[in-house]
C-alpha cells in the first residue's frame, strides 16, 4: 500500500456524533473528502440535513441519524439504522460535547456558589456523551475486530483553564477513558481495534462564543490571553483539525493506540517565556 493510500478512508463507514456543530462540519467534510461513507448524527434535523448535502456534494454517501448521545435507546436505534443502511461501522468520532450554560464560573461569582446541577450536565454531555455511543456503536467495531474510535479531549485536560469546571472534569475523564478503553479493546479484540483522542486548542465555536467574543464580535480579554499564550498567536480554525482526524481514522495510524494528539498551535508546549 502506497503512503498516500494509507490515509484513504475509501468506502469506510464513519459515524460522527455532534456532526451538526462547528467542529462537526469540519469533520464531515474531512471524512467525505477522504472517501468515507458518512453517518451524520445530531439533535438538529435541519443542520444534519445541511451536513448531508455537504457530504454528498463531495461525492460521499451520507446517512442522517437524529438522536441524543445521552439516551441509550437513541444509540441502539441509531446502530440498527446504520447497520440496515451500510451493514457495518468502521470508525466512530465522538464529537458531541461542549460547555453548558450555567456551568461556567463568572468572574464576580463566589467559587462555592457554582450550580452543581449544571456542572453535572456538563460532565454528562462530554464524558457520558462519549462513553454511551462507544459502548453501543463501538461494539460493532470491536466485534468485527477492526476499526478506529476517536474521542475529543481538550487543553482543559492538560492545563487548568479558569471558569469551566464541569468541562474540565469531563475532559480529564475522557483522557482516562481513552487510555483505559484503548487498552481493553486491544487486549480483548486484537491489534486492529484502536481508540485515540484529539485535544484541540482554542477554536471559536457556538458553545464558547460568549466567552471569547463580546457583543460587537471583538475578542474578549480571555480570548486574547489564549492568543498571547499560543506561539502561533491566533486561535485555531476548525479545518486545521481535519488532517489529524483522518490520520487517526485511517491505516496511517495502525500502531497508534491510547494517545492524545494536541492540535493547539503550540499552546501546551510553551511556558510563556
Amino acid at each position: 500500500m502506497g503512503i498516500l493510500n494509507q490515509f484513504s478512508l475509501q468506502d469506510k463507514v464513519i459515524v460522527i456524533t455532534g456532526a451538526t456543530g462547528v467542529l462537526g462540519e469540519a469533520f464531515v467534510t474531512a471524512v467525505a473528502e477522504a472517501g468515507a461513507k458518512v453517518v451524520i448524527m445530531g439533535k438538529s434535523e435541519a443542520r444534519a440535513n445541511e451536513r448531508k448535502i455537504l457530504a454528498e456534494s463531495l461525492g460521499a454517501e451520507a446517512l442522517v441519524v437524529i438522536g441524543d448521545v445521552l439516551h441509550e435507546e437513541d444509540m441502539v436505534r441509531a446502530r440498527e439504522e446504520i447497520l440496515t443502511r451500510f451493514g457495518t461501522i468502521d470508525g466512530l468520532v465522538n464529537a458531541a460535547g461542549g460547555n453548558i450554560a450555567g456551568s461556567t464560573l463568572e468572574p464576580e461569582q463566589d467559587l462555592f456558589s457554582l450550580d452543581l446541577h449544571n456542572i453535572r450536565k456538563a460532565i454528562e454531555l462530554n464524558l457520558y456523551g462519549t462513553m454511551i455511543p462507544t459502548h453501543i456503536l463501538g461494539q460493532v467495531i470491536a466485534e468485527k475486530g477492526k476499526g478506529a474510535i476517536v474521542n475529543i479531549s481538550s487543553l482543559a485536560a492538560d492545563r487548568s483553564l479558569t471558569r469551566v469546571l464541569g468541562y474540565t472534569v469531563a475532559k480529564h475523564g475522557i483522557e482516562g477513558y481513552t487510555k483505559w478503553m484503548a487498552t481493553e479493546l486491544a487486549l480483548r479484540y486484537g491489534d486492529q481495534v484502536r481508540m485515540n483522542a484529539i485535544a484541540p486548542g482554542v477554536f471559536l465555536t457556538i458553545q464558547n462564543k460568549n466567552l471569547l467574543t463580546d457583543e460587537n464580535g471583538n475578542y474578549t480579554s480571555r480570548a486574547q490571553k489564549f492568543i498571547n499564550h499560543t506561539p502561533f498567536s491566533r486561535l485555531g480554525l476548525p479545518t486545521e483539525l481535519q488532517g489529524t482526524l483522518v490520520y487517526l481514522l485511517s491505516n496511517a495510524s495502525v500502531f497508534v493506540n491510547g494517545e492524545t494528539i494536541f492540535v493547539d498551535g503550540g499552546f501546551s508546549a510553551w511556558s510563556g517565556v
